[in-house]
């Protein structure tokens, strides 16, 4: 088994740990789990963290156990704070928890007979049918309110200001609690990973674990990822950033990564791939002599599309992103999908024309000045076609071009280039 603490601490994922961790790790196989929300069908980047550590600690010979939180995924966020979280009944739940469990296979090794195979778990299983006193009864009475109230993330919510903080959300870490005593017991799990800002949630759940079992049970946390400007990650415009290719297609999520600063893409290099400390070293030190060539932001965007979408979707959305700087050809713009096309050129003018127009098969002339308005005149069209600075579907044309049905692309669109840089998009309809 290799150090999985030594290989977290140099990729920057350690925040803390309890004391006796790395003891307990060298001694022998050991089971830890991440609770991972499932009131969607799908995981987003802001998973990712907790996913790479679960990779890397299968990696290093123990078996990492994913947690779906049913049982609060049927009760909804406590703090009502946010609209991502909704009620759930069973038959969603077990939808997400499929879909979910398809996602982390591209991660772990669930399908092999090794002793460290990793396992799905869904705490609505052991949660659905204990009663509201038996829970009080069995695990309340082990944890002191004194021993809640001095949490943190309990001291946060109490002191500030706002409407204070509702009973459920205070009970919350006996519900986490619980799930790391059920995982001790029926699994041996003796440890529990996530974010920092769930170290009293889990140190909740070891304590438990001391004061029913007499049990020794740990807690490791890695940092919450932030961008250098202070911004927060994993988030755009349009909001997450999904591991589905419905919800965030390729050429997004590979965008995504390509777009990363400088400051941010060395670290995320680290705890985004399973590239070696030498290749990362050293993809470091290219990048500082040439940073102009982004050679960080690319292996970056390379590695994490393969890992999620597989290399044919990382061939696509290199080529789309291609389209937009001139190094591509009519063929690699026909070969989109329409949601891709509309991805690469969700940015540039667009028009719509009838079917009825585009029978006519208008000339180029009056097709840019006339049908759409992507030039002011027909002289200033006349113009830069003759000095060839006009394309259609990245093919240039002449004065002799008449747009028509062979020029579509997907049955619907067409491609117009004014000069290098200026893209018009035209949708028939």
């Amino acid at each position: 088994m290799s150090n999985f603490v030594e290989e977290l601490r140099w990729r920057g994922m350690l925040h803390d740990a309890m004391p006796g961790t790395e003891d307990q790790l060298a001694k022998e196989m050991t089971s830890a789990y991440v609770g991972i929300d499932p009131t969607a069908d799908s995981l987003h980047i802001g998973h990712l963290v907790s996913i790479m550590m679960l990779r890397h600690f299968q990696n290093a010979g123990h078996r990492p156990l994913a947690l779906v939180g049913g049982a609060t995924g049927m009760i909804g966020d406590p703090s009502g704070k946010s609209k991502e979280r909704n009620l759930l009944d069973e038959a969603a739940l077990r939808h997400n928890q499929d879909a979910i469990k398809a996602q982390l296979a591209l991660f772990l090794d669930f399908d092999s007979d090794a002793p460290n195979a990793a396992q799905l778990v869904n705490n609505y299983d052991w949660m659905k049918e204990f009663s509201f006193l038996d829970f009080i009864r069995d695990v309340g009475k082990h944890i002191t309110v004194n021993y809640m109230m001095a949490k943190d993330s309990v001291k946060k919510r109490l002191s500030g200001e706002g409407e204070g903080m509702s009973f459920t959300e205070f009970t919350y870490q006996l519900v986490q609690g619980y799930d790391f005593l059920h995982l001790y017991r029926e699994f041996n799990c003796k440890l529990q990973m996530g974010g920092s800002d769930q170290w009293g949630n889990i140190t909740t759940g070891t304590e438990l674990i001391r004061r029913k079992e007499s049990g020794e049970a740990f807690a490791l946390t890695c940092p919450l990822i932030t961008k250098a400007d202070g911004g927060k990650f994993g988030k755009t415009e349009e909001g997450n950033v999904w591991l589905s290719a419905k919800h965030t297609s390729p050429y997004k999520f590979y965008q995504f990564w390509l777009n990363t600063s400088d400051a941010d893409a060395e670290r995320y290099i680290k705890i985004f791939t399973m590239l070696s400390k030498e290749e990362i070293d050293s993809l470091v030190e290219a990048h500082q002599a040439e940073a102009h060539l982004r050679q960080l932001q690319n292996r970056l965007a390379e590695e994490v599309t393969t890992m999620v979408h597989g290399k044919d979707a990382l061939e696509n959305a290199i080529k789309a992103s291609q389209i937009l700087f001139g190094k591509s050809t009519e063929d690699d713009l026909r070969g989109l999908d329409e949601e891709t096309l509309l991805d690469v050129f969700s940015g540039v003018p667009q028009f719509e024309i009838s079917a009825a127009q585009l029978a006519t098969e208008p000339e180029i002339v009056n097709f840019l000045a006339e049908e759409t308005s992507i030039f002011p005149s027909k002289g200033e069209a006349r113009k830069m076609v003759q000095a060839n600075g006009v394309s259609i579907n990245k093919s240039k044309v002449g004065m002799d071009k008449k747009i028509g049905e062979a020029d579509l692309i997907g049955g619907k669109f067409i491609l117009a280039q004014k000069g290098r840089r200026n893209y018009f998009l035209i949708r028939v309809v």
